[in-house]
């Protein structure tokens, strides 16, 4: 939920607790994604979709009726976040594995273009209406909706027509790792998805926690406006992020796709620069606290960071799916996803932990600086590689 970082800051959390907060929503996905890609290709994708949606919505809906009754405390909170994260983990594996099945290998780019684009425009005024309804009723209310909406969308994924063809594998423990040995394999034999799922490992850890962490804390304790106009910095990501799916729709032939990846990865490393340049006392002190001209420029920055985010993120999904067999998909998917998204977690523990020592400024300042030299390296690296 996008307002649990406010939530927890006005319950008396602190950086570290936020970190911590982050870290749990971020790793229980990482333990849970080698064996949800062995689960999405031996099972039904669809009935896993179905499952980990469901026991997300009684979670929640557990946590919602906790809260009402007033029980519930900031250690149940965050056990929840942690098993709700888990089913994350079972659930984004088999929905990457299953759209290549059901579109035709040309339309890929397009198709996950579109899914983005729904998923983003779905959510657009969630950050306003989340707001909004936590600053006039409380927490209670967002954990039911979120609850209710857990539930809807396990009845819609029960809708679709796919048919699961399942692959032969050996039976037990001794098989879920053997399918997990063989996926490891696959990745390390593929050396494009190789390096890219380590490029990612690096700068995710570090880009993270930038809008997990650092934007809630530095907006709470260093700027001057409402909490509505924290919604409105929210509702700037998610079109920054729509701007972004739909750039890359448009750009789904090959050629055009991989420029749009380069292109992305050199966009995102900067507008990091210019997030980090606006957290600076001097910037801040000039333009003030609560004007709206550093509101316009605070938030161009984010926009751009998660427009090129789309950009880089749609034809990376796009260039997996067609490096990977299908018996392979969703092991390949989840085994990325701990490399690539690995370093999150540890991220944010660590940003939690410096920032109660260290300058918010400071920390996104450096943490720009080391993203950029190694998007550079990245760039030099990657456009010399044949199956690039």
């Amino acid at each position: 939920m996008l307002i649990l970082p406010l939530y927890i800051i006005d319950i008396g959390g602190s950086a570290a607790t936020i970190g911590l907060s982050t870290f749990l929503s971020l790793m229980p996905i990482m333990l849970a994604y080698p064996f949800a890609g062995v689960m999405g290709d031996r099972l039904n994708r669809k009935y896993i979709m179905v499952g980990a949606d469901s026991l997300s919505a009684i979670f929640v809906l557990v946590l919602a009726r906790q809260s009402y009754f007033g029980h519930m405390n900031l250690i149940m909170l965050l056990t929840v976040q942690g098993f709700v994260a888990l089913f994350y983990g079972f659930f984004d594996p088999a929905t990457k594995g299953m759209i290549p099945q059901l579109v035709e290998s040309d339309m890929l780019a397009r198709t996950n273009a579109k899914v983005a684009t729904l998923r983003i425009m779905s959510g657009m005024i969630a950050p306003l209406v989340a707001m909004a309804l936590y600053t006039r009723y409380g927490i209670t209310l967002l954990f039911l909706i979120n609850g209710i909406s857990f539930l809807v969308s396990a009845l819609s994924e029960s809708m679709i027509k796919y048919k699961h063809v399942g692959k032969k594998s050996i039976a037990g423990l001794k098989g879920v790792f053997l399918d997990l040995k063989d996926g490891i394999m696959f990745i390390r034999n593929a050396v494009l998805i190789k390096r890219l799922s380590i490029f990612f490992l690096m700068v995710f850890a570090l880009i993270h926690p930038v809008i997990s962490v650092v934007l809630p804390l530095f907006f709470r304790t260093e700027l001057n406006y409402t909490d509505t106009v924290y919604g409105y910095l929210q509702v700037v990501l998610i079109f920054g992020a729509l701007v972004g799916s739909i750039g890359a729709g448009f750009s789904s032939k090959d050629n055009n796709m991989k420029k749009t990846f380069l292109a992305g990865v050199a966009v995102m490393s900067l507008a990091l620069i210019g997030f980090a340049v606006m957290l600076l006392p001097t910037i801040v002190g000039r333009l003030g606290n609560d004007s709206f001209i550093y509101l316009i420029g605070f938030g161009f920055t984010l926009f751009m960071m998660y427009t090129a985010i789309m950009f880089v993120s749609i034809p990376l999904q796009t260039i997996i799916q067609k490096q990977t067999t299908p018996e392979y998909m969703s092991r390949v998917f989840s085994i990325v996803g701990v490399i690539s998204k690995g370093g999150m977690p540890l991220g944010a523990l660590i940003y939690g932990a410096v920032l109660d020592k260290v300058s918010i400024h400071t920390t996104a300042m450096i943490a720009s600086v080391i993203v950029l030299l190694l998007s550079l390296e990245f760039l030099n690296k990657i456009r010399q590689m044949e199956e690039f």
